[in-house]
């Protein structure tokens, strides 16, 4: 098992386009680190820099505290599971997970428990002797798995591999993976661009938008502490609710103000002590802002500082109700509970029905107007990638084609395992 370190890495296509700048991480042993952002953010290029299939334009990467800059894939001692499945179409499924071993020499006996094993791990003992058209997507993405785990990589890369699944499978990998990173004891870095993929599954999280790194951080510090207004809108589901507002300060007590003329009238609310602490460590002054609360975060209430509102659509989501309604403006969307008494009685949220809301201090984010930075945190602005980048180098081709002749050919377009040994 090895440590990962990315140092300065940044990655130029044809002198111009900057696919990742300067990214920076230290991963440690045994860590399950998930890469996040929107198509065209960088992340499936860098993971391909780890695998040695994008050349590194500048900066350092360390493997087990060795560098492999210009080490070859299949010298990395690393594995990765694509999000086509690159399998053999023409070899059953033990041949598909035994071929790389195959490769090595290694004997019949050895090859046989290893992948015995792995099948085990993933479920898919039944299935050995099957070709990969008699199985399904998550069967499929499971032998794929499969030929990774029996070469025991000290790293083990995942490229969106749930990608192709249809919501119910997608979600029954996803458990599979949590479990089978119990079973296989090495470290995992996982490109996704579903949030909820990477809050289920990562230690931490790093999450990209247009080459750079806006945050890393565990899944609690990244939805409760957001670095700045991107993180804050992208992690979370529904999205956090952004109001146009004021930062008022009095002596070392801060409180934020929204509204004023207007049919939903003034609310004004005191940030909690905690909050207050880091603003005035960060000597905030009073400012405009903009404020950020969850949805799950919005109580309905009647008490008299609430605000009045109408409902505009229900969505019934079985334990919770998202309602949307109207307020300073613009749409605001709130999460709210329901027994199960309730979920089985008549929808009390129907349009134009009155409701009255608010919101608690500690639950409120206060963002520079600005610059986007979560005021409460003593970080630089986040950077934004320069007009003329194009971000859709997501897209390249997962084997590059000054590596096709050192491959064995397949039998279809389906491709091969590019970290396999020659023979």
């Amino acid at each position: 098992m090895a440590e990962l370190s990315l140092r300065k890495v940044k990655k130029v296509y044809d002198n111009s386009v900057v696919a990742v700048h300067s990214f920076d991480l230290e991963i440690a042993d045994k860590e399950f680190i998930v890469l996040v952002g929107p198509s065209g953010c960088g992340k499936s290029t860098t993971l391909r820099m780890v695998a040695g299939l994008e050349e590194i334009t500048e900066g350092e990467i360390y493997i087990g505290g060795r560098k492999v800059n210009n080490v070859p894939p299949k010298s990395r001692d690393i594995a990765m599971v694509f999000q086509n499945y690159a399998l053999y179409p023409h070899m059953t499924v033990y041949d598909n997970i035994a071929y790389g071993l195959k490769l090595r020499k290694f004997p019949k006996r050895v090859i046989d428990q290893k992948v015995r094993e792995a099948a085990e791990i993933l479920d898919i003992t039944e299935l050995l002797k099957r070709k990969p058209k008699a199985l399904s997507g998550g069967q499929r993405q499971r032998v794929a798995i499969g030929r990774a785990i029996v070469r025991e990589p000290q790293v083990f890369l995942m490229d969106e591999p749930l990608s192709n699944l249809d919501a119910k499978l997608r979600n029954q990998m996803r458990s599979e993976i949590i479990k089978l990173r119990q079973k296989v004891n090495t470290t995992f870095i996982y490109v996704t661009h579903d949030q909820t993929e990477a809050m289920t599954l990562g230690d931490r999280i790093v999450i990209m938008k247009e080459g750079y790194v806006q945050q890393v951080g565990t899944p609690q510090e990244v939805f409760h502490h957001p670095a700045n207004l991107f993180v804050a809108g992208f992690i979370g589901t529904p999205q956090m609710n952004f109001f146009d507002a004021r930062l008022l300060r009095e002596g070392d007590r801060y409180s934020v103000e929204l509204g004023g003329d207007g049919p939903t009238g003034t609310l004004r609310v005191r940030l909690s002590p905690e909050k207050e602490a880091r603003l005035l460590a960060n000597q905030v002054e009073s400012r405009d802002i903009t404020l950020g609360v969850r949805p799950e975060h919005i109580l309905l209430s009647e008490g008299a500082e609430a605000v009045s509102t109408s409902v505009e659509v229900a969505e019934m989501m079985g334990s919770a109700v998202h309602i949307h309604v109207s307020a300073w403006g613009r749409e605001v969307v709130i999460v709210v509970p329901v027994s199960e008494e309730e979920s089985e009685s008549e929808n009390r949220f129907w349009r134009g029905a009155a409701v009255r809301f608010l919101f608690r201090g500690s639950a409120s984010h206060v963002f520079d107007r600005e610059t986007g930075m979560n005021l409460e945190r003593q970080t630089e602005p986040p950077r934004v990638a320069e007009p003329a980048e194009d971000l859709a180098a997501e897209g390249a081709p997962d084997v590059p084609a000054e590596m096709a002749d050192a491959l064995p050919e397949p039998a279809s377009q389906e491709q091969a395992d590019p970290f396999a040994e020659d023979e």
